[in-house]
């Protein structure tokens, strides 16, 4: 038995029971910082701005989750264990929806069933947990199931409102959103916290990226921001290709490294360093066209920031050249 089935069946074991506090374990089957990251934490702002736990910038206005997102849609298609993050009774499920990215022509279909394949699992106390987005026919349990901590209950996907493998991760008591880095009688963003509702909390960073884009040339700072350097499709002669990526909180010695790939394979590939700490900046690289221009169809970059080896966050982004 590996370490960590022994540290599962040690959680599953002992707990927990009536009037003990809920302890949620890890829910993918991968390594933070290696094989999944952590891209958003639960919103607790109650107005129109956004504020982690950790009273940073990682979260969306109204997010009411945790979502760990895969390195790749690769690495979703080999498959990724969703384990259950505690011992419960599953009280509904759903499969059969497509993975595939949301587009404004496939977001009506979406409507209502925006968690995608997805599993619910009750736990005791009025505590609930939900996994959201899961891998389309790759469920394992049926409503009334009961788990144990750890239990695999499906695969990460791409299923419902999402544009990247990830499994989104909700927790609930009674009906009210959790955030589980947090206490339940403590949920209010401080820069001071311990294990929350976790029997290990995950590791935080501030980094992150804002965005990602394709641009018709090296684009500037403020276009970046707005968004207006950011085009989504681009004629085959299009005098270069560029990918950016917008960071925030990086740190000197921080990596960005941008990928695109197109219908023939890898287009580039760059990796620049951070040479000096900032609050936000974004780095950019690209390619002159070929004689023959570019070749006609769908491209796909893809930014991630590291530190230490360690991958704080990923963001991909689509580009169509037209003929």
């Amino acid at each position: 038995m590996t370490a960590k089935a022994v540290l599962l069946a040690a959680i599953a074991a002992s707990g927990p029971g009536l009037g003990q506090p809920i302890e949620f374990s890890f829910p993918l089957d991968c390594v933070l910082g290696q094989t999944c990251y952590i891209e958003d934490y639960v919103d607790l702002d109650p107005g129109d701005g956004h504020v982690d736990y950790r009273c940073g910038i990682k979260s969306r206005n109204g997010h009411k989750g945790t979502d760990i997102g895969l390195l790749s849609e690769q690495q979703m298609a080999q498959g990724v264990n969703v384990l259950a993050a505690a011992s419960g009774q599953v009280r509904a499920v759903r499969d059969g929806l497509p993975d595939r990215p949301v587009t404004p022509q496939n977001r009506a279909s979406i409507t209502g069933r925006e968690c995608g394949n997805a599993v619910a699992v009750q736990h005791q106390g009025g505590w609930e947990t939900r996994y959201c987005h899961l891998k389309n026919n790759s469920l394992r349990k049926q409503s009334g199931d009961r788990v144990q901590t750890g239990d695999i209950l499906g695969q990460v996907g791409m299923s419902g409102l999402s544009n990247f493998p990830h499994l989104h991760l909700s927790v609930s008591k009674n009906g009210k959103t959790m955030d589980p880095f947090l206490t339940e009688k403590a949920q209010i963003c401080s820069d001071k916290v311990g294990n929350g509702l976790w029997h290990q909390a995950p590791v935080y960073s501030p980094a992150g990226l804002f965005s990602v884009g394709f641009s018709a040339d090296i684009p500037s700072l403020a276009d970046v921001k707005t968004g207006a350097a950011r085009q989504t499709s681009l004629g085959r002669y299009n005098p270069a290709l560029v990918l950016y990526g917008y960071a925030f909180h990086a740190a000197a010695s921080d990596l960005i490294h941008l990928r695109v790939t197109g219908p023939e394979g890898l287009i580039f590939e760059h990796t620049a360093q951070i040479k000096k700490t900032q609050s936000q900046l974004f780095r950019a690289f690209g390619k002159r066209r070929p004689k023959a221009g570019w070749p006609s169809g769908e491209y796909r970059g893809v930014v991630t920031l590291w530190r230490n080896n360690r991958i704080l966050a990923v963001r991909q982004t689509g580009l169509t050249i037209t003929p």
